[in-house]
């Protein structure tokens, strides 16, 4: 596991909160949390404990109804228009569904080149040679710019959709459930690409997950969602061997390979 830098953080939720309905019951009640650079943080939680809504918050598809989201100085929360644009570049997304998040009529060499296209100053020639070493980088090959998603594995569309995302090297990467829809040896592969390129290019990273075996492999600090709120945040291992929270306990018995661990230990 990479070490986390002793650094400002490059992504900071503060009292994120989201209302959905006429009820106006909060999805995500008051949660806070900062990434430093090079670090994974996994937010972990059952199915509708808001996780999913507050990696959307992150990245701008949804506003909080309360709170700040600060890349650096900025709030992003607060920001409209063309100040919001021009911070996408720093904050890129990777989703559970490759398929769904491509153009299934573009190439994905064009749909790779498309944020160098609206956020860098490249010409023809330098996207194509981007496009080529960012499909060598996560294990495709340059040729395979020319095909369309359909042609690909579901693990291979999610390469593609990680080489989307890193194109214009950004600060943070918010992947929400990114291996959830492949097999265990495919989820393997993608956990440790998306850790080879933390390595080398340093960005930080929200790792969206329900399963607390995967994000053992790839977490550096694990946060415990339910019910709209963040009830535990530490470094994994703590997490893991000594949850402090009756919710986390549960969740870490659940999984046999870990409980079989922590009786061990």
């Amino acid at each position: 596991m990479t070490p986390v830098l002793e650094a400002p953080p490059v992504l900071e939720a503060r009292c994120l909160v989201k209302r959905f309905g006429r009820a106006g019951r909060p999805a995500v009640n008051g949660v806070s949390f900062a990434v430093a650079p090079g670090e994974t943080l996994a937010i972990v939680g059952e199915s509708g404990s808001g996780k999913s809504t507050t990696a959307r918050m992150l990245v701008g598809l949804i506003r909080p109804d309360a709170g700040s989201v600060l890349l650096g100085p900025d709030d992003l929360a607060a920001l409209r228009g063309r100040r919001l644009r021009a911070r996408r570049r720093d904050l890129q997304m990777v989703f559970q569904d490759p398929l769904g998040s491509l153009n299934p009529v573009m190439r994905v060499g064009d749909s790779i080149a498309e944020p160098l296209l609206l956020h860098t100053d490249l010409d023809a020639a330098a996207r194509r040679d981007r496009v080529a070493d960012l499909l060598t980088r996560v294990g495709l090959r340059p040729e395979h710019a020319d095909r369309l998603p359909r042609e690909f594995s579901g693990g291979q569309r999610q390469r593609i959709a990680i080489a989307r995302a890193v194109a214009c090297s950004p600060r943070v990467l918010v992947c929400d459930e990114p291996v959830s829809a492949l097999d265990v040896s495919t989820q393997a592969q993608i956990l440790d690409l998306l850790a080879g390129l933390r390595e080398s290019t340093g960005f930080g990273c929200v790792f969206i997950s329900h399963d607390l075996s995967v994000v053992r492999l790839i977490a550096d600090r694990i946060g415990v969602m339910r019910g709209g709120e963040l009830v535990e945040l530490g470094p994994a291992e703590q997490i893991y061997q000594d949850p402090a929270h009756e919710y986390t306990r549960a969740l870490v018995s659940a999984v046999p390979s870990l409980h079989a661990r922590r009786k061990v230990t």
